[in-house]
């Protein structure tokens, strides 16, 4: 039947349809379903399929990723500017960091020659195809620069190839950013302006709590500037999109993940500009909050974007907003 039944005064009206549940005297009974009940999707159901990425291998990979990329930045200007011990510290953790940031994506791919396959061309409107050869290039350079400096072989090799994964870092820490962003995954998507600056923020705090865990106090004042930086953007970032996205970000303003990585990477940012200056054991604990700070980030915008994925309303109402503004620009013109 029709779902609109025409009354005895001649006026449309919506009519409520029945749906059978369980539980009644004859096995079933009847309970009325409204129009608005289904407003957002058929009978509640996802309008999208929910991604096949996995927290433990996705969130892991847009964490050791971002701290990898951040780390050789911050190991490139210790190496400029004369501090041994960060530098190797920082090269080293970035070595570390992009092996298990491989592991994560090619455990998702599957099978190892998936990641080999996608080499084969060249998308520049593909973030995941421009991520590919930004980690071709920037794994290489990664390795020379932490196994020259832990041989003491090459070391003009050794000082080029820190350069150059220094500037691929930058790149490295923040295309997850697109990635990511380029999905119909509403929270994800709808944060595009915001997303490149809170993964640039929590790679940079990342990196520099790294630091602060592993190098001498004499030469982590760049990775302290690095984490009180990128605390302070990252935060802003957060703030502003959680406002802008108004109820599609409702998802980012539940999540404890999120929460808790703000509390402690503001925590070791501050500590790591005022006690962690004088105390080794300040400094180690600062490093610490930091890293975990950044990967509670991470894990919580993976978390937050599946949520929204699951839930019809943070897809339709977004759409129904666009087009009631497009209806008004065109009666205004």
């Amino acid at each position: 039947m029709s779902q609109t039944d025409v009354r005895m005064d001649g006026s449309a009206e919506t009519r409520a349809d029945r749906e059978a549940t369980p539980g009644s005297a004859g096995g079933r009974r009847e309970r009325l379903v409204t129009h608005r009940e289904r407003a957002d999707s058929y009978y509640g159901r996802p309008v999208l399929n929910e991604p096949t990425w996995k927290d433990h291998d996705i969130a892991a990979y847009l964490f050791l990723g971002g701290l990898a990329g951040a780390s050789s930045t911050l190991a490139a200007a210790a190496e400029l500017t004369g501090r041994p011990g960060l530098a190797r510290a920082s090269k080293v953790g970035a070595l570390g960091a992009l092996g298990g940031s491989l592991y994560c994506l090619i455990h998702d791919l599957g099978r190892p020659e998936r990641f080999l396959n996608m080499l084969r061309v060249f998308k520049v409107t593909s973030p995941m195809s421009v991520g590919t050869w930004i980690l071709t290039g920037y794994g290489p350079q990664a390795g020379a620069a932490a196994a020259t400096d832990m041989t003491g072989l090459f070391p003009g090799l050794g000082r080029a190839a820190t350069v150059g994964a220094g500037l691929a870092g930058t790149a490295l820490a923040t295309y997850t950013a697109a990635l990511i962003s380029d999905t119909a995954v509403p929270v994800w998507h709808e944060a595009y302006r915001e997303m490149p600056f809170l993964f640039a923020g929590s790679a940079a705090a990342s990196a520099g709590g790294l630091g602060m865990l592993a190098a001498p106090l004499a030469e982590a004042a760049p990775a302290r500037r690095a984490a009180l930086l990128g605390t302070a953007v990252e935060c802003v970032a957060a703030s502003r999109m959680e406002r802008r996205l108004g109820p599609v970000g409702e998802p980012l303003r539940r999540s404890r993940l999120l929460r808790l990585g703000e509390a402690l990477s503001l925590a070791g940012a501050l500590a790591g500009v005022t006690v962690a200056r004088r105390s080794r054991v300040a400094a180690m604990a600062a490093g610490a909050a930091l890293l975990a700070g950044s990967a509670c980030t991470r894990f919580g915008i993976f978390h937050a974007g599946m949520e929204s994925a699951n839930d019809p309303k943070y897809t339709v109402q977004p759409q129904r907003r666009r087009l009631a503004k497009k209806r008004a620009e065109r009666e205004l013109a």
